[in-house]
């Protein structure tokens, strides 16, 4: 990319339908979608056919690139929440709903399509310059960023309980009132943003299923092996993260307890392909290699959950930012001489 893509008419106007439809279906519906196209490409590339149309332009294009979908439907929900638009039953701030689809009421199209292009621009801001990082998850985490400033939600939140990675106040299931509760508060004080709700839970993790240090290293490594021999055995650094993202399918149907594994398996993969040089050395070292990253890049997503979701009022997504984070590592890797290559990570031309 160039920056001459940031003024493309046409790719914006992609982006911001790819963003306004994110918002009609939600953020993780959107994301699903990703998934779905992610395993229809890399099937077509293994198969000999051209990928570029699915994977490079569906999946991680206008359409379905998380920057875009993803990131414009999770600021649709931090503008929706705000305005008193959504009643969703979440046990969260409403904000953080991101299984909502948000249907067809125009501001908050225009949000998610706003947003859209907002992550198109990112995503070929970090590509322009050769960014040692997965350019598409950077652009994911800088959108919450900047829908929180926007929308005037604080950057962290107030911190509760002893210190900032305590979760103990959410097994204790404290709570703290919202807004002002008192007997002759108006309706406008008592903060619509929150659905209505009177209380909150005092820290909301973002997977209650998924947020103990040791279960999140026991699913990391699990999933680091896991797509690091799908890399291995296909060549596809992408295969594994379009399964794990497909498989969030459940996880918005309601199944309980459906891990959360993209922010593994792409890092994991990366790393395989990185460490033999193109996925032609040893399984064994891959693998290795694999669980380490998973394993590493998962504990990240949980260290950066504590300290920018649990105490926040909207999604700011732990698997974008522990993608930008195993990216990047396999970045330093490669400089350090350790890794062959970078798999598809840029290198600043070293």
């Amino acid at each position: 990319m160039a920056l001459a893509d940031l003024w493309a008419i046409e790719v914006i106007i992609a982006a911001f339908a790819g963003g306004a439809f994110g918002a009609a279906l939600g953020a993780l519906p959107a994301f699903v979608f990703t998934g779905f196209m992610v395993i229809a490409g890399e099937a077509a590339s293994i198969a000999n056919a051209d990928a570029g149309a699915i994977t490079g332009s569906v999946a991680f294009g206008a359409p379905f690139s998380p920057a875009i979908s993803f990131a414009g439907g999770a600021a649709a929900a931090a503008y929706a929440a705000k305005r008193g638009y959504m009643q969703s039953g979440f046990d969260y701030h409403n904000a953080k709903d991101i299984t909502f689809a948000l249907g067809t009421k125009p501001d908050v199209l225009a949000v998610g399509g706003v947003f859209g292009i907002l992550g198109y621009w990112l995503t070929v801001l970090s590509s322009t310059f050769a960014l040692p990082y997965d350019a598409i998850a950077m652009g994911v985490t800088l959108s919450a960023l900047l829908h929180r400033i926007a929308f005037g939600y604080p950057i962290i939140g107030e911190v509760r309980g002893d210190g900032i990675l305590d979760m103990s106040p959410f097994e204790r299931e404290e709570l703290r009132p919202v807004g002002d509760q008192s007997a002759t508060a108006t309706e406008e004080s008592r903060t619509p943003t929150d659905g209505g709700q009177e209380t909150r839970l005092a820290v909301e993790p973002w997977l209650p299923h998924q947020y103990e240090w040791g279960g999140v290293a026991a699913i990391s490594l699990v999933a680091g092996l896991f797509g690091g021999y799908i890399a291995m055995v296909t060549g596809s650094t992408f295969l594994a993260f379009g399964i794990s993202a497909a498989s969030l399918l459940f996880l918005n149907l309601g199944v309980e307890r459906i891990p959360v594994t993209h922010h593994m398996t792409l890092p994991a993969s990366a790393a395989a392909i990185a460490v033999t040089g193109g996925g032609d050395g040893s399984l064994l070292v891959a693998l290795l290699w694999a669980g380490a990253f998973g394993l590493v890049s998962g504990l990240f997503g949980e260290l950066f959950q504590r300290v920018f979701y649990a105490h926040g009022d909207t999604h700011w997504d732990p698997p974008a930012a522990a993608i930008v984070f195993g990216s990047f590592l396999v970045f330093v890797m490669y400089v350090l001489g350790v890794f062959p290559g970078a798999s598809y990570v840029p290198t600043l031309g070293i």
